[in-house]
């Protein structure tokens, strides 16, 4: 595979050809029934027969094809049959080496040329052109193998092939075509990844009747001739340059069939490798809309090979506008969800040329939602690619789109935002939920409605839009992320002076008990009275327990007692999530705001799709504002899971306005640091 900045090209092979369709369309027998001549019209393949079968009857046509060079009507008919048999023979790959070694390069070479006219011999010319058809075709077949390529070569066979070629202004158009084809097919494979040969084909003056095939009408012609040129122009700039010179984009442009489409689509690319004024040219003679169309079509290969194309048109700015605005985003990002890893790497490699500068941004940004209702953006930020080269230019491409997110880019997508229809400005605020800059939130999701824009979606009827706008909020409060959610709780009001492991419990210099289930618990009221206000408020208010000397404790376990005492004498405890539920409620009550933080953590460890929900109310219930936060965040993350469970929609209505408030307070001038 050719390799152009990370870009995969399709290759343009030389390849076998079907010569059943070739003999049937010049009106003889089937290569089926070709072949059943071997053994007396018994209808059997070749490759049924025994190898020293075939390789007798490889000799006997050698034989036929050395002796029958003359106008002879017996030699002519001869001649044609030897030629087709050995071409039946040589679809099989086993076969090929055998009829190279059985010396049929020089004979089939001989045959590409007409028979001397002997003096007085008349002008009749039984099978004129048909052995020489059949010998190309035959050749054409033997040079798949490039070892046997140089043999042909050596025999002299690429000035009479390229005078096949020519072979057009005399002869019936029906001969012309044929021979023209077959010719044309021997010399792409010899073209093949051959630079010798290539130069030597140019040599031959067999450009300009190239290009002239270029406008034949008949499908097989042009497509056999694409291909050639294809070959001749792949990797030599010198070669690709006097093709251009000679009118050759023109034709490309116009092929019809699919097979031609194919070929011209992959000619084109190769074009476009070049310089950036080759590009232009290939955009001014009309290739756009061609190549776009290729797209659409139902063929993996031809919307490979136009993706090709357009990719590498793509990296030239001048390309940009036209491929944007003749409607090639749309069928560009549908090619994304291919599972085809080369077609999906090339329109990939399109996109990324596509978002290069921002007259295409508006476009990509906006346009393309005609048919995608999330959008480029995010069709880019989900999307599942086969092979690591595609990831890694998809992440280019958000990387060059969210650098041009700034100044009159982003004025011009705030104004849409601001007076499009609603269609729109969901899509616009989607798309700067993926993209913007940080410090860019606030302006966007706060003072220009994109926020409510987003709620809107999320809280939908629709599930695609509910989906959307999960993915976009999540998106958006990861980029407000800074700390982790043990520390996103406010620390505790009260300064904490801690008395340290040995007191916890302890009688020494005690002054107060607490009972809880029926167990004495001694304390220190002065560690009480600093670790929160709740405490504060029992020993220097007007409670009973001001003076008392036992406490009661009720409706907490021993071992919650225990544990949160423990923090309070050392400023840590080790939260196990067996306990954390029973000591989130202690610390509420007790307002100790750090251990409440150690419980909502190791509590968040914990939260699941089939969970969330109750978890969401406990964080309700005791003012757990950091497992709140958790929670929210795990919703839009799973939303895709959680959608079809029951409860979802209620539970989105339950959290609208937590995410408001969440982003109301975190997206301040200057303060994005704070996170769920």
């Amino acid at each position: 595979m050719e390799q152009q900045q990370g870009h995969q090209a399709p290759e343009r092979k030389g390849q076998k050809r079907k010569l059943e369709d070739a003999a049937a369309s010049a009106g003889e027998r089937p290569a089926a029934a070709a072949a059943a001549r071997l053994r007396g019209d018994r209808a059997e393949a070749p490759s049924e027969y025994p190898q020293e079968v075939l390789e007798r009857e490889v000799r006997t046509q050698v034989e036929v094809l050395n002796a029958a060079f003359s106008w002879k009507e017996s030699d002519r008919s001869a001649a044609k049959r030897a030629t087709h048999i050995l071409a039946e023979l040589a679809k099989n790959e086993e076969m090929v080496n055998a009829i190279v070694d059985g010396g049929a390069v020089p004979a089939l070479v001989r045959h590409l040329q007409a028979p001397p006219v002997e003096a007085g011999g008349g002008c009749s010319r039984p099978f004129e052109h048909e052995v020489e058809k059949g010998s190309a075709f035959a050749l054409g077949l033997l040079a798949v193998k490039p070892e046997h390529q140089q043999l042909i070569v050596d025999a002299g066979a690429l000035p009479h092939l390229v005078s096949l070629l020519k072979r057009h202004k005399d002869v019936p158009i029906h001969g012309q075509f044929e021979g023209q084809r077959a010719a044309a097919g021997a010399l792409r494979t010899l073209a093949f990844k051959n630079d010798e040969n290539k130069n030597q084909i140019v040599d031959c003056n067999a450009l300009p009747t190239l290009i002239l095939m270029l406008r034949s009408e008949d499908p097989a012609i042009h497509y056999e001739t694409v291909g050639v040129i294809g070959n001749l122009v792949h990797s030599s700039p010198s070669i690709k340059k006097e093709v251009l010179l000679a009118g050759a984009l023109q034709p490309v442009i116009g092929s019809c069939c699919t097979e031609s489409q194919r070929e011209a689509a992959l000619l084109l690319g190769q074009f476009a490798a070049t310089d950036s004024d080759c590009k232009v040219h290939i955009v001014q003679r009309g290739a756009v809309r061609p190549l776009i169309d290729m797209l659409q079509s139902s063929d993996i290969q031809l919307k490979e090979m136009s993706a090709f194309a357009l990719g590498r048109l793509a990296q030239d700015t001048h390309n940009q506008a036209g491929i944007a605005y003749n409607g090639g985003l749309v069928p560009l990002l549908k090619l994304l969800d291919s599972r085809n890893g080369s077609l999906q790497h090339n329109a990939a490699f399109a996109l990324y040329g596509l978002a290069h500068n921002e007259v295409k941004l508006f476009a990509f940004v906006n346009g393309l939602y005609v048919t995608c209702l999330v959008g480029g953006v995010q069709k880019l930020q989900d999307g599942e690619f086969i092979v690591q080269a595609t990831k890694d230019c998809v992440a280019k491409t958000l990387k060059r789109l969210e650098e041009k997110i700034h100044g009159r880019v982003l004025k011009h997508l705030l104004y849409m935002m601001r007076i499009a229809e609603k269609a729109v400005q969901r899509r616009v605020a989607l798309s700067l939920a993926h993209l913007c800059y940080p410090d860019d939130q606030r302006t966007i999701f706060i003072d220009n409605n994109g926020l409510e824009l987003l709620l809107g979606l999320f809280g939908s009827n629709n599930p695609k839009q509910q989906q959307d706008g999960a993915t976009a909020l999540y998106k958006l409060a990861n980029k407000a992320m800074a700390l982790s959610p043990i520390d996103a709780a406010p620390p505790s009001p009260t300064p904490q002076v801690y008395l340290g492991e040995q007191y916890v419990n302890s009688p020494t210099l005690s002054d107060v008990t607490f009972l809880v289930e029926g167990r004495r618990f001694y304390a220190h009221r002065i560690a009480l009275l600093a670790s929160s206000d709740a405490f504060r408020a029992m020993f220097d208010g007007g409670y009973k327990e001001k003076d008392a000397r036992d406490i009661e404790i009720p409706n907490i376990r021993w071992d919650v007692f225990e544990l949160m005492m423990r923090f309070i004498y050392t400023g840590s405890a080790e939260v196990t999530l067996e306990i954390a539920q029973d000591l989130l409620r202690a610390a509420d009550q007790y307002l100790l705001e750090g251990l409440k933080r150690l419980c909502e953590y190791s509590i968040a460890q914990d939260v699941s799709l089939e969970n969330v929900s109750s978890m969401y109310e406990l964080s309700e219930a005791f003012h757990a504002m950091s497992l709140r936060h958790t929670c929210v965040l795990f919703i839009l993350e799973q939303f895709e899971k959680l959608s079809p469970r029951p409860g979802c929609s209620h539970l989105i209505q339950r959290i609208i306005p937590e995410i408001r408030k969440y982003f109301n307070k975190a997206l301040k001038p200057n303060q994005m640091n704070s996170r769920f």
